[in-house]
């Protein structure tokens, strides 16, 4: 793998980590960096499941959801419009059966 040390994604990380070598929010960008670097190259990754859950941890951080799940707590999901095609969830569940 060759890292460009001057790519602005390595120097920005370079940069938060000599800042703060315990932030596990950069811990999980760099390694995701370097999941996603071998991804691309055709390689599989050894442990799949943590790379879902440091994307998890990320999305959650962009969207500034607390791990607690606390703000989810406000909103009222009668509140919320239904799905497209959501009308009738027996003839779905019929389709699923017939494709297994």
């Amino acid at each position: 793998m060759e890292i460009n040390p001057t790519h602005p994604i390595v120097v920005s990380l370079r940069e938060k980590a000599e800042a703060n070598k315990s932030d596990k929010t950069v811990k999980d960008l760099i390694w995701l960096l370097y999941d996603t670097s071998l991804l691309t190259s055709g390689f599989s990754l050894e442990e799949p499941v943590v790379f879902a859950n440091r994307i998890h941890r990320l999305i959650q951080l962009g969207l500034q959801i607390d791990d607690d799940g606390a703000d989810g707590d406000d909103v009222d999901l009668d509140d919320l419009p239904d799905l497209e095609g959501d009308d009738d969830e027996d003839e779905d569940d019929d389709a699923m059966e017939r494709v297994d």
